[in-house]
């Protein structure tokens, strides 16, 4: 989606590697699934916000995750946006990454 509307895109497998990518350089913004093997979306959040040089890139979170409560532990993390699934569109992707870059 992201690679279609003219973004580049880094790819990651899990929250490891995104950690691994981001320290080799650094990217204008984050989407990141929260179940994730290895280190998930919300410990990625919250090690991108404890870090000096990354803690002002914007991250998305998509998840399954529908609650109250995982709603409130991502923004409690740093999330900028948090996009539910279920209610997933392509243009409202499109419109919180443009809103946040």
């Amino acid at each position: 989606i992201l690679e279609a509307a003219g973004y580049a895109v880094r790819v990651a497998a899990d929250g490891d590697e995104a950690w691994r990518a981001l320290a080799e350089a650094p990217v204008d913004l984050v989407v990141s699934d929260i179940n994730m093997p290895g280190m998930d979306g919300l410990a990625l959040t919250a090690r991108i916000r404890a870090d000096q040089d990354l803690r002002d890139t914007p991250v998305v979170l998509v998840t399954s995750l529908d609650a109250p409560e995982d709603h409130s532990r991502a923004l409690e993390v740093g999330a900028d946006a948090y996009i539910v699934k279920s209610n997933f569109s392509q243009e409202g992707l499109l419109e919180t990454v443009g809103r946040l870059i």
